[in-house]
């Protein structure tokens, strides 16, 4: 089979399971990042984009990301929500291709065939591929195989150090491409002369400490955010919940049946003792990847070594291991550290041919591709999405806190109110909470409480204004103009405060 081919068919296994999120609207961090970022609505924003934060005002504002937010604001000019969901289908086409290009330069087109396939129809990557902001993923990924590609296939310093800045650009997580590339070179992949990969090297220590140093003065006056499982934790417990956590990431790579949005608190809870079954769990899912590559390093199969440590390479950022962050465990987050099992699982169907690679190739488009279309949908709307969290993560603060919205769309207003408040007592410092919690009081006509509520959702998140247009925006849903208008007029004397 020729690589046009493979190359043809992997970008159509990407179109048509993602096809269905041509039909979805904004949901979920869509809302604050597209719809109502005054940034994202004016061409100016596509350099002063530049100069700021990726979240302004907002929790986790202590990342940077230019270039994605600099791609939402050509979308918004060119066109409406459509665009957005085509731009993202576009993008992990194009990923997906990228990975069958490596793996079709490694081990041949049985090889690049297995891995594109996968890689296009895997359910883990529903998040960032039918969500707007999942973009940011998107664009790093492609970016960071470019630098990969550049580097290990065309022994380009320029190209690769460029891409590579490009993708950490786009987002944090493309750090760890020269990471990736040492790995390819120490397991053998045509390993360039020592001189050559100190010139490598040097160019990336040069360009990496460019962008550090531009981060820094931007985003140094931003304190960091962690995940709220791990608010007032010590380090040792925040190790020991990220550790447990690599039970859910090794199900969600290798059997991804269940998916869902959220896993905060109670779904997911801090990890406190090495007794804990969770603990156990997550070791043991350590221990499976540590040997099977320890196997593929014994049995001389670099690249399925390669593919293991890309996992663990990729995901490392996000881990929480080395140092905590916004998220315990997001399957967005994945997205990067899943193009090494695709290469993995690439190199052990490099020697099919004929009817056997046939078979393997429908059997993983079919299953993955199946899941995938069915999860499609969740991100059709705000309404879908607030269900799916409800309905997948009933424990979870986020699940009572977006079940509150769905309370005052039915016009159930005192039952949205005690749903939010339990939010509240799981997790008192999220800002929406609140804003939720005092559009209920509002309703209900307790505007003492209402305002005691705004406020401390103030103290909680300074200026975030976005929290109070989407709860703005649902009250004029509901004809309810005045709770509207007194939730904008609180929060434009906050901001003047």
């Amino acid at each position: 089979m020729s690589p046009r081919r493979v190359y043809l068919l992997v970008a159509a296994c990407a179109v048509v399971v993602y096809i269905g999120a041509l039909w979805n609207t904004y949901a979920g961090d869509d809302l604050e990042m597209v719809v109502h970022n005054d940034l994202v609505h004016s061409w100016s924003g596509v350099w002063r984009t530049f100069t700021l934060p990726y979240w302004q005002g907002e929790q986790g504002e202590s990342l940077y990301r230019p270039l994605t937010v600099a791609s939402y604001v050509l979308d918004w000019h060119l066109g409406d929500a459509v665009w957005f969901h085509a731009v993202n289908l576009a993008w992990h086409a194009a990923v997906s291709v990228l990975v069958a290009v490596l793996l079709y330069q490694w081990a041949g087109f049985g090889a690049a065939l297995v891995s594109g396939v996968l890689f296009a129809v895997h359910p883990v990557h529903v998040e960032a591929v039918a969500g707007v902001v999942g973009r940011a993923e998107l664009m790093a990924a492609a970016f960071a195989l470019l630098a990969v590609y550049a580097a290990v296939e065309r022994d380009s310093i320029a190209w690769s150090t460029v891409w590579w800045i490009l993708g950490v650009l786009c987002k944090e997580n493309a750090i760890v491409a020269p990471a990736i590339i040492g790995a390819a070179w120490a397991l053998g992949l045509k390993r360039p002369p020592r001189r050559r990969m100190a010139w490598f090297a040097a160019s990336w220590v040069v360009a990496g400490m460019a962008y550090a140093w531009v981060r820094w003065n931007i985003l140094h006056t931003y304190p960091p955010y962690v995940a709220p499982v791990f608010f007032g934790q010590p380090p040792s417990t925040i190790r020991l919940t990220a550790i447990a956590a690599l039970r859910d990431i090794t199900r969600l790579l290798v059997f991804p049946l269940k998916l869902r949005i959220d896993y905060s608190p109670l779904e997911r809870t801090a990890v406190t003792s090495i007794g804990d079954g969770r603990l156990i769990a997550g070791v043991v899912s350590l221990a499976a990847w540590g040997l099977w590559f320890a196997l593929a390093r014994q049995r001389r199969r670099p690249l399925e070594a390669l593919g293991i440590a890309w996992i663990a390479i990729a995901f490392t950022p996000v881990a929480n291991v080395l140092f905590p962050t916004g998220v315990l465990l997001a399957e967005r987050t994945l997205y990067l550290p899943s193009i090494g099992l695709a290469v993995a699982a690439g190199a052990l169907a490099a020697k099919l041919r004929g009817q056997r690679l046939a078979l393997v190739v429908a059997a993983v488009a079919l299953l993955g591709g199946v899941r995938t279309v069915l999860r499609v949908p969740v991100w059709r709307d705000e309404y879908t999405y607030i269900s799916s969290v409800v309905i997948d993560s009933p424990r979870s603060y986020v699940g009572y806190m977006l079940s509150a919205s769905i309370l005052l769309l039915d016009r159930k207003d005192e039952q949205a109110l005690d749903a939010a408040q339990t939010a509240i007592r799981i997790v008192p410092s999220d800002a929406r909470s609140y804003v939720i919690a005092g559009h209920a009081a509002l309703k209900l006509g307790r505007d003492s409480l209402a305002n005691d509520l705004l406020n401390r959702a103030d103290r909680a998140c300074e200026a975030c204004l976005s929290y109070y247009l989407v709860e703005a925006d649902l009250a004029r849903s509901l004809n309810d103009d005045a709770v509207a208008d007194a939730l904008l007029a609180h929060a434009h004397r906050a901001r003047q405060r």
